[in-house]
């Protein structure tokens, strides 16, 4: 069972919300982070495959089909056990499903914090970003969406704890929403 002070806070989002820049303020605030697409990332490698975001893709909804859709939330808090953290905040990137979120409720007490960008804000970015297989088009962005809805994460983000919205702010304006956010958190 866990420590008496254990907490998590998982971030859920879509692609190119930002849920990245929470898990970076994060660990700058000295918080540990646990990101679900290492699990995946893992398994990636594992099976010889580059990690592009269609293999991530693949082998993220492989798992689910083969282990269940719990599968990569119960290997990232096998990590987090092997972690031997106790106490403390341990921030959770990339809930997925209501049913990844029992998981890590059944072991401690949850916040979820939901990232948000509307959907043009999040396409530019990930335009701009790059990235070997993010979205060229508006139809990929789209069915990217739809792939991510489809595994309930428009659930987790509508029964968030806290809402962070990155869109129409600058980079470092949502930085400081983020901090503030997470201090409060830390404070308790």
């Amino acid at each position: 069972m866990a420590g008496l002070g254990l907490r998590f806070v998982l971030i859920a989002g879509m692609p190119g919300a930002g849920k990245s820049i929470v898990a970076r303020v994060a660990r700058e605030l000295g918080l540990p982070v646990f990101t679900m697409g290492d699990v995946v990332r893992e398994e990636v490698r594992r099976r010889g495959l580059e990690p592009t975001p269609a293999n991530m893709n693949k082998v993220a909804t492989e798992l689910r089909k083969l282990y269940g859709k719990t599968v990569i939330a119960e290997r990232t808090l096998d990590a987090i056990k092997k972690s031997g953290i106790r106490d403390g905040i341990i921030v959770i990137d990339g809930v997925r499903s209501l049913e990844e979120v029992d998981v890590f409720s059944s072991y401690a007490p949850v916040t979820i914090v939901a990232v948000h960008a509307s959907p043009k804000t999040r396409f530019e970015r990930l335009r701009a970003r790059g990235r070997p297989g993010d979205p060229r088009t508006w139809e990929e962005f789209r069915a990217r969406d739809l792939m991510e809805l489809g595994f309930g994460l428009g659930n987790v983000i509508a029964l968030a704890d806290y809402m962070l919205v990155n869109d129409g702010v600058t980079l470092d304006e949502f930085v400081s929403q983020a901090k503030r956010l997470l201090e409060a958190m830390i404070r308790g």
